[in-house]
Order: C-alpha cells, then sequence, then structure tokens
C-alpha cells in the first residue's frame, strides 16, 4: 500500500533547466550554484523539438548529450521531457493541417505552444518518433528517474481532423445514430441526425453562441470528453514509446490543478505518477491552495504526487506580480509535501533573457550569483530536505472525509443553461472543503467510479449529474452508516445530460427523502435566511423549493412566499444519514455543518491548532507525521498533543509542550505513536 513514487531517497529537489537557452560557458557556474543550492534533479528538454529536429530528416542530439552528460558528472538526476509541447516552425510550414483550429473557425499559423491538432497524423508521427528516439538514446543514464512527457497539456481544435475523429468516436460511443440520437435529445428543434457526416464540432460555427453557452448540452459534453481523450491519446503514444526502452521507469505529464478542459481523473489511470504545478493567484487562501494539492493526490487514489513546478519568487503571468514574501516558498514547499508531495520542484533554475517568462522568477536571478534573497531561501530550503532525508517519502494521508469530484458533472453544470450565472462548481466544492481544512479534517477528493466505503463522511456538493451506479452506491454506503451530504441542483441528469424525470433529485430522491419542486435563482447582493441552531445564517444563490418525504426539516427560510419551507434537512437511511443543503450559505454555517458532520461521523481532527496554522498528517503502517503550517505573518502557539521529535530541529517534544512557529514557520512532528490507518 505505501510505496515511493520513483526511485528517490529522498524529497526530491529541483526543476525546469533550459541550458539550451544559454552558452556552454555558463553551464559550468550553473553546476556550482546548484550544488550550493542543494539542488539534486533537474527536469531538461521540456522546449527543444526545434533544436533536436531542424527539418523532417534530421536529429541533433549532441548539445543535449553534453547537457546529460554535465548533470550526470555533477551527480543530478534527471526527469526527461520529451519536447513535444511546442511543435518546430518548418513542420507548420510543410503540414498546415498540424496548426488548430479556434472554436470561431479560424486556423491559426505557428507560434506559442499547444498549438498541434491532437488529431493530426503528422503530430503524432512526429511526436511519437521523438520520444522513441530519446528513449531509445538516454535509456542507459542511470540518472535518469523519471519521463516527462509533453508539457501542460491543455486547449481545444476544431479543426477537420477533428470533426472526423470526433465521428468516429461517436460511433464507438453508441453504436448507432439511434443511439446517439436518443442520447443528444436532437428531436428538439429538428436536430434528428441520419448519417454520420451530417455532425458537426460544436462551436461558435454550430450550437455556440458564448465560451459556455450551447444550444445542445449533449454534443457540447461529448465533444468536451472527445477533446480530452484526444489529447490523452497523444499523451499515451509517447507514454508507450518511451516504455518500450525505459519500462521500469515512471512516466508522468505535469498537470494543472482544477483545469476544466482535460479530465484529469481519466488521465490519471494512464499516469504511473501525477505531477502537476502549482501557482495560486495573489489572493489565494492557503485553503484553496492545499484544495490544488489534494485533488492532484486524489485522482490517483491517494497516492503521492509530485510537485513539478513553482515559482520560487514572482509569477509572472498575474495581473499584479507580487513577490513571495520571505518564508513563503518554504511554507508552500512544506505544505505542498504535507498533502502528498514526494518531490519540491521549481521553474525556473536560471531566470531567461528573452521572451514572455524572461520576468517569470528563478533560482538563479539575472544577476547570475547566490547573492539574492531568493538564492539563500532557496539553498537553506534545499538544506532542510536533505536534512529529512527519505522521512515522508511514500507516506500517505490518513481516509477522513471525502469529496465527490467529478470532471464531467463540471461540464454538465456549466453548459446546462440556468439556472444561474452565479452557479460555479469550483466554487461550492471550495465551500464545503474550505469549512472541512479549517477544522483540520484531512480531505480527499475522490470520483464516482472510487471505493467510497473507508470514509467517515462523503459530500458531493451539485451533484448535478448522476452517473449509472452512482445513486445505489451511494445508498448502501448510507445504509452501512455512512454520512452523506449533497446541496441543491443535485441529482437533475444521467451521464448524457438528460433530465430524470418523476421529480428532483431524481434517483436521489429515496436517498435524501425529499421532493424538491422548484428552485429560486436569487441575483448577486440578494439573500434569504435561516436559523440553524440557534444562528441565523444568509441563503444566497439558488433556493430549492422542497418537500419531505421521510426527512427531517433542520431549518427553514424566513423571507418570501416560501417561508417556512426546509432549507436544510436530515433523512435516516438504514445505520446512516444523509443531508440535503437547499441553498448556498455562508462560512459560518459550513464550518458548523461540517463540524456537525464529522462527529456524528466519528471523525476526529488531526489536531487542535490556532486560525492560522494548519495541520495535516502523512503516515504508514510504522511511522506518521504531523505537519504544523503557520500561515500568518506573526508567530502563533501550538499545544503538542503527543509526544514526538520536531524533525526540522531535532528537538524532542513532550505531550503537553507548547511548540513556537514563527510568521510561516513549520514544524514536522514525527509522532511515537502510530495511528491505524
Amino acid at each position: 500500500m505505501y510505496e515511493k513514487v520513483w526511485k528517490q531517497d529522498k524529497i526530491a529537489f529541483g526543476g525546469d533547466y533550459n541550458p539550451e537557452q544559454w552558452d556552454e560557458s555558463v553551464w559550468e557556474e550553473d553546476m556550482r550554484l546548484f550544488s550550493l543550492a542543494h539542488i539534486d534533479t533537474v527536469t531538461l528538454n521540456v522546449f527543444s523539438w526545434a533544436a533536436l529536429q531542424p527539418d523532417e530528416d534530421t536529429y541533433c542530439f549532441e548539445k543535449l548529450d553534453r547537457i546529460m552528460e554535465m548533470v550526470r558528472a555533477h551527480g543530478l538526476k534527471v526527469v526527461l521531457a520529451t519536447s513535444t509541447g511546442a511543435h518546430p516552425a518548418w513542420m507548420a510550414r510543410k503540414y498546415p493541417e498540424i496548426l488548430r483550429t479556434e472554436a470561431n473557425g479560424m486556423r491559426r499559423k505557428f507560434g506559442g505552444r499547444h498549438n498541434s491538432c491532437p488529431n493530426s497524423a503528422v503530430y503524432r508521427k512526429y511526436s511519437v518518433r521523438l520520444a522513441e528516439k530519446l528513449a531509445r538514446r538516454y535509456a542507459s543514464y542511470d540518472n535518469l528517474v523519471a519521463w516527462h512527457i509533453s508539457n501542460e497539456y491543455g486547449g481545444e481544435c476544431y479543426c477537420e481532423n477533428c470533426e472526423r475523429a470526433f465521428r468516429q468516436w461517436l460511433k464507438e460511443r453508441y453504436g448507432s445514430l439511434d443511439a446517439l440520437n436518443r442520447a443528444w435529445n436532437t428531436a428538439f428543434w429538428g436536430h434528428t441526425f441520419y448519417d454520420w457526416e451530417e455532425i458537426v464540432l460544436p462551436n461558435y460555427l454550430s450550437e455556440h453562441f458564448g465560451e459556455e453557452r450551447t444550444m445542445f448540452q449533449g454534443i457540447s459534453l461529448d465533444y468536451r470528453r472527445f477533446n480530452s481523450d484526444s489529447i490523452l491519446e497523444c499523451f499515451k503514444l509517447e507514454y508507450e514509446a518511451v516504455k518500450t526502452y525505459t519500462p521500469d521507469l515512471p512516466v508522468t505529464t505535469n498537470l494543472m490543478g482544477f483545469y476544466k478542459l482535460l479530465d484529469y481523473k481519466k488521465w490519471a489511470g494512464y499516469m504511473d505518477v501525477v505531477s502537476w504545478d502549482c501557482y495560486p493567484s495573489n489572493d489565494n487562501s492557503p485553503a484553496q491552495i492545499a484544495m490544488c494539492h489534494d485533488l492532484m493526490r486524489g485522482i490517483k487514489g491517494g497516492r503521492p504526487f509530485l510537485l513539478m513546478e513553482q515559482t520560487p519568487s514572482v509569477t509572472n503571468w498575474q495581473p499584479y506580480n507580487a513577490l513571495k514574501r520571505p518564508g513563503v516558498m518554504r511554507l508552500w514547499s512544506y505544505q505542498a509535501v504535507a498533502h502528498g508531495a514526494d518531490s519540491v520542484m521549481f521553474f525556473q533554475m536560471r531566470r531567461s533573457i528573452g521572451a514572455c517568462e524572461k520576468y517569470h522568477g528563478a533560482v538563479i536571478d539575472h544577476v547570475g550569483n547566490e547573492h539574492t534573497r531568493v538564492f539563500r531561501e532557496v539553498a537553506e530550503l534545499g538544506g532542510e530536505l536533505e536534512r529529512l532525508g527519505g522521512a515522508v517519502l511514500g507516506t500517505r494521508c490518513p481516509k477522513q472525509a471525502a469529496i465527490l469530484f467529478d470532471w464531467e458533472n463540471w461540464w454538465g453544470i456549466e453548459y446546462s443553461a440556468g439556472p444561474s450565472c452565479l452557479l460555479r462548481y469550483g466554487d461550492e466544492i471550495e465551500r464545503y472543503y474550505s469549512a472541512l481544512r479549517a477544522l483540520n479534517i484531512g480531505v480527499d477528493f475522490i470520483g464516482p467510479e472510487d471505493d467510497i466505503s473507508e470514509y467517515g463522511v462523503v459530500f458531493a456538493p451539485v451533484l448535478y449529474m448522476v452517473k449509472p451506479g452512482l445513486a445505489a452506491k451511494l445508498e448502501e454506503y448510507v445504509a452501512r452508516g455512512g454520512c452523506f451530504a449533497t446541496t441543491f441542483f443535485s441529482g437533475y441528469v444521467d451521464e448524457h445530460d438528460l433530465v430524470k424525470t418523476g421529480g428532483y433529485p431524481g434517483e436521489l430522491r429515496k436517498l435524501l427523502g425529499i421532493w424538491v419542486e422548484e428552485s429560486d435563482a436569487l441575483p448577486e447582493g440578494v439573500k434569504n435566511h435561516f436559523t440553524w441552531k440557534g444562528t441565523r445564517h444568509e441563503a444566497t444563490l439558488l433556493c430549492d423549493l422542497l418537500h419531505t418525504e421521510g426527512a427531517q426539516a433542520l431549518a427553514a427560510y424566513e423571507e418570501d412566499f416560501y417561508a417556512g419551507m426546509p432549507v436544510v434537512t436530515r433523512h435516516s437511511y438504514g445505520k446512516g444519514t444523509a443531508y440535503y443543503v437547499a441553498a448556498r450559505s455562508d462560512e459560518d454555517f459550513y464550518r458548523a455543518f461540517a463540524a456537525e458532520l464529522a462527529d456524528l461521523a466519528g471523525i476526529t481532527p488531526v489536531a487542535d491548532t490556532p486560525e492560522d496554522v494548519e495541520a495535516v498528517v502523512r503516515e504508514n503502517e510504522t511511522e506518521r507525521y504531523l505537519f504544523l503550517l503557520n500561515h500568518a505573518k506573526g508567530e502563533r502557539q501550538v499545544a503538542a498533543q503527543e509526544a514526538g521529535t520536531e524533525l526540522l530541529s531535532g528537538r524532542e517534544v513532550k505531550k503537553g509542550e507548547v511548540l513556537t512557529l514563527p510568521g510561516y514557520g513549520v514544524a514536522i512532528m514525527k509522532m511515537k505513536e502510530v495511528m491505524t490507518v
């Protein structure tokens, strides 16, 4: 159950290194600086396709050979990228069909990155060929620790290649046009298809009239699935190419947290290890950052992940590119480790001098030496990680609470043509997640297909789309003693975005013991209210008007014509309980509600801490590590609830002893007693 995700004996420390952008005279100085900073792992060859293949038949690996030899001679491990995130200019000129087409029908020209049509036979041919050549050439390097396929896959394409491939994908999914017409409800507006060639891509030339507005949700939903699958197929082809020569090396690609266009849950099934790039916005809360880490851990069943990129100082694409204050880079690095990362990696090692990322942070700044604040902070963190050694590697976060998150549900909700332009799936997920994290309760993200039996409580905010078998799984979970909670706009449709008739919340109606008659969408700033456990709370966004069918009403609306109707319900089902929250509420409600359900489920917070101190546990069968992360500028104190060793200082801590965390400070306690997972 507990295993390392790759052949490292410590938390890997380093990141993206682009020596091909520099004169070779600089490389030796880089090696000296890497040693000073305790850098042990570099990601190479991320965007070198044009340099490696100057024309259709020529490959030039000599410079990459010299880079690979130099880093090996200096004891650095390598994550080797296949370099296929940006095709060469000659390829676009000779094969213009390789270029993507936008949703408005505009054919792109060469430029940018991720500008290759994922269904282009030319792109697939040459990307796989390059991956094969790289794997064959460098398979014998003993310092090669992982493969990095392409880079930050994303985007969409609406070209003729994709239209043909979409029709084939639909044939395989539905088998017949009759089945497709039923799934898409094409009787509406006379859209019935009688030949596969009549089907066109849904975009601004056909069904769309806005970025997320479509006249046929079923068609647009299937295009989203198809696009994610098409790009995944490109990854899989390169995966197989490198595995042919290095079957024992893990293969990954760097994901991007809550990235809407690709179904990362499905992608994770084809990745040996999940890796991702963490670039929070300046105004993100600690919980919002943690939520992304937990999602990346969750899509791979709770296994550790790799933090492939973060900035050591400044992100250059924010509206206001604020510096990370002293101590924040270290704090956020340890936050990633606390939530499951087995690496701390940066973009970039040396700051580039031209193009759109020349002012993005780097370990080595434009001044080119070690005499910067950022370099000193990186070096200090690197030294700490060396001293930590193999501690924490391969451990997992214990299962306490789960949040059900599904990309197809996300697509369906935000294509739904109502009920409110303010309804965003991620916002509702975040409200429940933040409440649980404020209580220091561990959260796993799970998908509809995952086992839920080991969780004390499962939250499924806005479970709009109920896929086959999910309702029965939830009923079984609750009947055996589980605690389940969902919200407004849940249980409406099946996997084709077809409404389940017979009353909302559809297949969840029996489990929840309610019937939702209608839902009132409140404009921004308009509020209803309800009182729960003696405290008055807001009811905003959507207000379901529901009737109980066995459920108990715990709170009721206080205004408008539906005053007195239930807004929070509880239904006993078998040995367990199912809750329904019929409106969006405020932070105080979510925290109190999460605390009540956790208590009902017998879930104990991993630690009792002040408001700004986050507590997270990683453990295996023999070891348990408690991370205490102070997100405040000022110092905070935490009383040790158990005896242990604080690993960063080596200090022995007795039960009840007070730990003082400086502003942005971190403590890692190796506990004397081991919990049973």
